[in-house]
């Protein structure tokens, strides 16, 4: 897109934006305008308390940031439907109150991300004011244990013989996704599933003199990166891993015996060590 595109549209994002902002302030004025936090906290000592203790106690509008003018709330005598009541909205609407504040950095692309377009909201796990000790990024839940609730299958899969250092408290889903959206296929981190690899693998990079065609495409031909029963999260066992691409009447393709030379041990790599890539002037065939 041309210079003149980028242009036009940060002009309109900050015209939406501003109007965003001027609907927000008219609605205060219709409510009747703001009463503060400490107002808040004559009722709601514990909330407040709790509130407090969180990075969202630093804004300026404190509760009514989110709930909104105060005011008529208090005048009604704390009547619930003179404020508003972020559970109560339906989840799109809970989401819009959290970005007018978080819709930038890694929130910027929550619309249309995969979790926004399934019915989630930020307060699906988050706590904006949780009673107790105050958790990394206000989850309501251990990252891991939360992400599971709604993604069963991976909770087995992280239990496997063969598993991302996840349970250990090593990585967490965020060391390769990002909850909130990005522009890559699964809410990958990087660019594509390669590049989120070689994040910790940087070893397989390369550049190599003999590349592997499905290595360099995609690791995850080989490789089930959410936990697998076989060793190095193999897919399936070698050599059965490797003889879908390689049939060829010169190596014997048929199913082998566990003591079998092709089998034993590593498999193929009991002779193509270098699999994901040779640097060696002879090692076309990844034997060194």
């Amino acid at each position: 897109m041309k210079k003149e595109g980028w242009l036009v549209l940060a002009v309109v994002a900050l015209v939406l934006f501003a109007g965003g902002l001027l609907t927000w302030n008219a609605r205060a004025e219709e409510k009747g305008g703001m009463v503060g936090k400490d107002t808040c906290a004559t009722c709601h000592e514990d909330v407040s308390k709790a509130f407090e203790a969180t990075p969202h106690a630093q804004s300026a509008l404190g509760c009514e940031g989110c709930h909104g003018p105060g005011q008529a709330h208090v005048d009604a005598g704390g009547d619930k439907a003179k404020l508003a009541k972020i559970e109560a909205l339906p989840p799109a609407e809970q989401s819009d109150v959290c970005l007018k504040c978080h819709a930038k950095g890694s929130q910027a692309h929550w619309s249309g991300s995969t979790h926004d377009s399934r019915k989630v909201s930020c307060i699906s796990c988050h706590e904006t004011h949780p009673k107790g000790p105050v958790p990394k990024s206000l989850l309501s839940k251990p990252q891991t244990e939360l992400c599971v609730t709604c993604h069963p299958k991976r909770r087995a899969q992280i239990y496997r013989s063969g598993h991302m250092p996840m349970r250990e408290g090593k990585m967490e889903c965020s060391s390769c996704h990002n909850p909130h959206g990005t522009v890559s296929e699964g809410m990958l981190i990087q660019n594509s599933i390669n590049e989120n690899c070689y994040a910790c693998h940087d070893e397989k990079r390369g550049p190599f003199v003999w590349e592997h065609a499905p290595v360099r495409e995609d690791c995850t031909t080989c490789h089930d990166a959410h936990g697998s029963v076989n060793s190095a999260m193999l897919k399936v066992k070698q050599p059965i891993l490797c003889q879908p691409c390689h049939i060829a009447n010169r190596h014997p393709s048929t199913p082998h015996f566990a003591k079998d030379q092709y089998s034993w041990n590593h498999g193929c790599l009991n002779c193509h060590p270098m699999i994901h890539g040779s640097n060696h002037p002879s090692g076309a065939r990844f034997l060194r």
